[in-house]
């Protein structure tokens, strides 16, 4: 059974951080709709008294070089600064979906600019840290190649051009690495991504390819990050460190359209998708994103659970399980409410309300796997 060790706690919190301009125009920064601009170090320590001493959150590029090659820092800062006052381990994003209003994302100055970025996180982060640094460089490639590229959700409202969305993204993130290891070459690299399964409605053998044609396709970015597909593109085996895969009750569906929910015959366990995924790259690997709205959340969590424990057992790898999004938050499309996190919306003096049955299962959780890590030290 594998040990983790690379994260302060297996259990983590993800802050929301999307930046992108919807269709409408509009850009969202939900760093500042959840209001952890303003209540970072306040979040911090919450967390931490829930156990989560490890997280992830976000720069906001679009506000820090609003003038090309000129760093506003003091949207980041603050943050920076309150996960080392709180003894807080990050796993930076350097781009959720957003970019400066001035650069176009399909031509070559979008690679050269993220790169320069990403070194001038990196010097600032050596300067305020003596922590071994880790960083998602470019949050999701395939589905933003697939929202952004493919049918016009969000920014940068291509259609059809999905293909050409995630060889740029693909160009960014190992420019990115270069520049950051370059400055610091202790960093570590998260490469994030939705997995998913798909299924197809008939039993013809066309349905079925193509069914297996699209589910096959969640491992694009991952390979040609490695070089195993495009390797013009400049992949190397040594880009991939550890994979982010993220995970939610919706990613599993009929091919055509359709959810395939738990409980279904033909729902795939948790537990075999992530087997699959260490089979294919053999590296570490991170629960980077999972969680459900409402009243589903803490029966998600005990599944979610149960399922890393299997995995774990059978020899993968896995470093942790990031609770994403942590905060509530306003939805994307239309400002809802969204209930799904451990912790509320913040009052006045930055205190937020906790869901008290997501505790109580996070507590049952850790206790679960705190334990494992006994036995396992013990055999050791």
């Amino acid at each position: 059974m594998h040990a983790p060790s690379l994260f302060d706690s297996f259990f983590m919190g993800g802050f929301e951080c999307s930046t992108h301009r919807r269709q409408d125009g509009r850009r969202l920064d939900l760093i500042e709709g959840t209001a952890h601009h303003r209540w970072a170090r306040e979040d911090y320590a919450a967390l931490r008294r829930q156990g989560l001493r490890t997280v992830r959150d976000g720069l906001r590029w679009h506000l820090i070089e609003t003038v090309p090659g000129h760093y506003d820092w003091s949207s980041f800062l603050p943050q920076l600064r309150a996960a080392e006052g709180t003894g807080t381990q990050v796993i930076w994003d350097l781009c959720h979906y957003g970019w400066p209003d001035d650069l176009d994302i399909w031509r070559p100055p979008f690679v050269e600019r993220f790169a320069r970025f990403a070194a001038a996180t990196a010097r600032i982060v050596r300067e305020e840290s003596d922590r071994i640094p880790f960083y998602s460089p470019l949050n999701e490639m395939s589905f933003w190649a697939w929202a952004g590229g493919e049918v016009a959700y969000f920014a940068p409202l291509g259609t059809g051009r999905g293909d050409e969305l995630k060889h740029q993204l693909i160009r960014a993130s190992i420019a990115a690495i270069e520049a950051i290891r370059a400055v610091d070459p202790r960093a570590r690299f998260v490469q994030v991504d939705p997995v998913i399964h798909v299924v197809p409605r008939g039993s013809r053998n066309s349905e079925q390819e193509d069914a297996e044609r699209y589910r096959l396709s969640q491992f694009q970015a991952w390979d040609m990050l490695a070089g195993m597909q495009w390797p013009g593109l400049g992949g190397r085996p040594e880009y991939l460190d550890i994979l982010g895969v993220n995970y939610y009750d919706n990613n599993q569906w009929f091919m055509g359209g359709g959810t395939l929910w738990r409980g279904d015959p033909l729902y795939r366990p948790f537990s075999g998708i992530l087997a699959e995924v260490y089979q294919r790259y053999r590296r570490p690997m991170l629960v980077a994103e999972t969680g459900a709205e409402g009243e589903q959340r803490a029966d998600w969590l005990r599944y979610i659970g149960e399922q890393v424990h299997l995995a774990l057992q059978r020899g993968v790898p896995l470093e942790g399980i990031c609770l994403y999004p942590i905060l509530d938050y306003p939805g994307w499309t239309d400002d809802r409410h969204c209930q799904a996190g451990l912790f509320g919306f913040a009052d006045a003096t930055g205190q937020r309300p906790v869901h008290a049955p997501l505790a109580d299962e996070l507590r049952h959780q850790q206790t679960l796997f705190a334990a494992m890590a006994e036995q396992l030290a013990r055999q050791a």
